[in-house]
């Protein structure tokens, strides 16, 4: 695809306008609450559409288009499991993770709550919680630089290695000096042109002649959801997809940052509203990619939603939608690295070395944290074939299944115990790993739902063998009576 000036420029001044946002919330930033979750001041749509971008990553306009090209609306199944698990994750996680959280002494992060929640003062919680973030958004990170260094070096015909820079200097700069102001506001204005780009592209290729020429020899099997291949360990494996959202950080975060537990019903609304609609464009999107490409292949199924932006608009307005994409990765990949700084700052650096730093010092360390991730994750992606990129497939079911069980027993069950907490956590983690490496008949299923039920079980059952202290169960007393009396 030959790339023109206008998209070029177009390009450019997109991320001069996401630095320009950068730079902007840094005025804003003045204390380490600022920085971490924006002293919980985030309003309902900035909330909404941080959720949706930090979210959904390339994967909304490469991954999920490039798969319904190939194999058609088949391959939906994982969107309706994230949507079913994203609409509970909002009903039955935000607000009492919300409330929960700023009751617990103003908890930063997932760590700091599970410490606080569970009276923690050996702080091993807190200890098994920050390293197994770490370790797993490291990785994470690392597999969204190598996808930005691709968009740039495909687009701009770039070396890997500059394009890998380019994308990381960007997204870090904006992140460091903003923090979460600049990390919610950029997802927020990424998010809209997301969707923007998901709905007008595919209408726009639909009212081609091109297309309308091949939809009677589309194959009716492209349009159907259960196709001969479809069986019931791939269907519950898409749909175990929703199963994540309660455990991911990045996501959780947002909701423990909203101004109001009032205005989460709204943020709800607006988060799934967005999300609908932005799925059924990336269904559409491959769709309308079969039909305009059916008589000339595309080498990469991913790069249909490039190629049909390119094909329907002026350079100018492609520049503007192929942005998108970028807007994609660097929406994850920000949020990303703005929780593995959090957990440096106040997990480690605070917690374990300097309780009594000042507020401007941990916003130093925590900015100094972004470039040390960063570097560890940029030195990874250098090989855009390494084998460690091969963790993004349980990433998610990682964070899904070692945290989601902690989170929701920490906030439904009083007999919860950090004990159990503990357990929970290491054998999510250890049972995601370990499935993954395992192929064949049960071992095809997505290792979430193992991970996740086993996680449960055990931290269930430990919690009962070694139950938490009077003191843990008379602080969750007091958090449902908080609940009953501020509904």
């Amino acid at each position: 695809m030959e790339i023109q000036a206008p998209i070029l420029i177009t390009f450019i001044g997109y991320l001069a306008v996401m630095m320009g946002i950068g730079f902007w919330a840094y005025k804003k930033t003045d204390s380490v609450d600022d920085y971490i979750l924006g002293g919980r001041k985030m309003g309902p749509a900035v909330t909404a559409l941080s959720v949706g971008a930090s979210d959904m990553s390339g994967w909304l306009l490469l991954g999920l288009p490039g798969a319904v090209y190939l194999g058609g609306l088949g391959e939906a199944w994982i969107g309706f499991g994230l949507v079913f698990g994203a609409w509970l994750n909002w009903l039955f996680v935000a607000k009492r993770l919300r409330i929960y959280t700023e009751l617990a002494d103003n908890s930063l992060t997932l760590p700091d709550f599970f410490e606080h929640r569970f009276h923690d003062n050996k702080g091993m919680l807190k200890l098994v919680s920050a390293v197994t973030i770490l370790v797993f958004f490291t990785f994470y990170t690392s597999s969204g630089m190598v996808g930005g260094a691709i968009l740039f070096e495909k687009v701009f015909g770039l070396d890997y290695t500059i394009a890998l820079l380019i994308g990381s200097v960007i997204i870090v700069s904006y992140t460091f000096v903003g923090g979460f102001f600049a990390v919610s506001w950029t997802d927020f204005f990424q998010g809209c042109l997301m969707l923007i780009a998901l709905i007008i592209v595919p209408i726009a290729i639909f009212n081609q002649s091109e297309t309308q020429a091949n939809l009677e020899s589309l194959d009716p099997a492209m349009l159907s959801f259960i196709g001969e291949s479809t069986t019931v360990i791939g269907l519950v494996s898409l749909l175990a997809w929703g199963l994540g959202y309660f455990g991911q950080p990045h996501i959780l975060s947002r909701f423990m940052a909203i101004g109001s537990a009032k205005d989460l019903r709204l943020s709800r609304r607006i988060a799934m509203s967005w999300m609908l609609l932005a799925l059924v464009g990336a269904l559409a999107t491959g769709i309308a990619g079969t039909l305009y490409f059916a008589n000339a292949p595309l080498e990469n199924p991913e790069t249909v939603f490039i190629h049909l932006a390119h094909a329907a608009f002026n350079p100018w307005v492609g520049g503007l939608l192929i942005a998108a994409i970028l807007s994609a990765i660097m929406s994850t990949i920000d949020s990303q690295l703005l929780v593995c700084s959090s957990v440096i700052t106040e997990d480690f650096y605070r917690k374990w070395l300097r309780p009594q730093a000042s507020s401007k010092e941990l916003m130093l360390v925590g900015r100094l944290g972004v470039i040390a991730i960063a570097l560890i994750a940029g030195v990874i992606a250098l090989d855009p074939k390494s084998s460690v990129l091969g963790l993004v497939s349980y990433a998610w079911a990682g964070f899904g299944a070692a945290f989601g069980p902690v989170v929701l027993l920490s906030l439904f069950w009083k007999g919860y115990s950090r004990y159990g907490a503990i357990a929970t956590i290491i054998v999510g983690a250890i049972t995601v790993v370990t499935w993954k490496q395992l192929t064949g008949g049960i071992f095809d299923l997505y290792e979430i739902v193992p991970g996740f039920l086993l996680a449960t079980v055990v931290g269930v059952i430990t919690s009962t063998l070694l139950p938490p202290r009077e003191i843990v169960k008379n602080k969750f007393d007091d958090f449902e009576e908080h609940l009953r009396t501020n509904n």
